[in-house]
């Protein structure tokens, strides 16, 4: 089955030229010309990934993405973003506020696509019978409930074991504290209210090889934590 795209941009020709070259790629796509159609689109079909200009007619890309992730229909929903801006800033927004890629305008549709396999190939982690998440060294069993490195296992308390689950099934994604707490319901909430932070610190002094300096599970600064798609020797995204 074809991989389903959803293309929010409201250059008519833009979208018509990226249509046909990506359909002729493999991809179903559909098309939304501004916010609301796009919100609609999303409402009533599965997607695997969402290509999102910065501006649009009825508001703003980067606030459309932010809302994006702070719902959990969509929070693991791979988001491309466009801009015919260019600005740094943008770019910095936008990945901050949780879109996986930045491409500006113009660009190549070749580029595009490029961009499009690649968000598909990396947004999920690579399973093993569907029970172990693998990051490089790093696997996370979850029928057992263990966490190695190494092959070696790594000793978490349940509460912090599924607190690490909940970054992991999110790679590259940034996470709040009051969304993993959200995620995390069905345990008491003191468990995690005031001490996020501090089972985060305890998860990276054994799954780390220098907890100082994590390449695992990174602090974003005022927003939360985010769990590194790419690991050890792969480098970081």
């Amino acid at each position: 089955m074809n991989p389903r795209l959803l293309l929010i941009d409201d250059d008519a020709r833009l979208t018509a030229m990226l249509g046909d070259y990506l359909s002729s790629a493999g991809f179903d796509v559909s098309f939304a010309g501004s916010l609301a159609q796009g919100r609609s689109e999303l409402e009533s079909g599965q997607f695997e990934l969402l290509v999102l200009d910065l501006m649009l007619p009825d508001g703003d890309g980067l606030e459309f993405c932010r809302q994006l992730r702070g719902d959990k229909r969509w929070r693991r929903l791979p988001v491309l973003m466009l801009s015919a801006r260019g600005e740094p800033m943008d770019r910095i927004l936008g990945l901050e506020l949780g879109a996986d890629d930045y491409l500006p305008k113009p660009f190549e549709p070749r580029e595009l696509q490029a961009r499009v396999k690649a968000l598909l190939r990396r947004t999920e982690p690579q399973a093993m019978g569907d029970e172990v998440l693998r990051f490089g060294r790093l696997e996370i069993d979850l029928a057992a409930r263990q966490v190695r490195l190494d092959g070696n296992a790594c000793d978490l308390t349940s509460h912090q074991f599924d607190l690490l689950v909940v970054l992991a099934q999110s790679p590259g994604r940034v996470l709040s504290r009051d969304q993993i707490m959200d995620a995390l319901k069905g345990h008491p909430l003191e468990a995690f209210d005031r001490s996020i932070d501090v089972h985060i610190s305890r998860i990276r002094s054994v799954i780390e090889d220098d907890p100082k300096n994590p390449r695992r599970v990174l602090t974003v600064r005022g927003a939360g934590y985010v769990f590194a798609r790419k690991q050890d020797a792969e480098g970081l995204e």
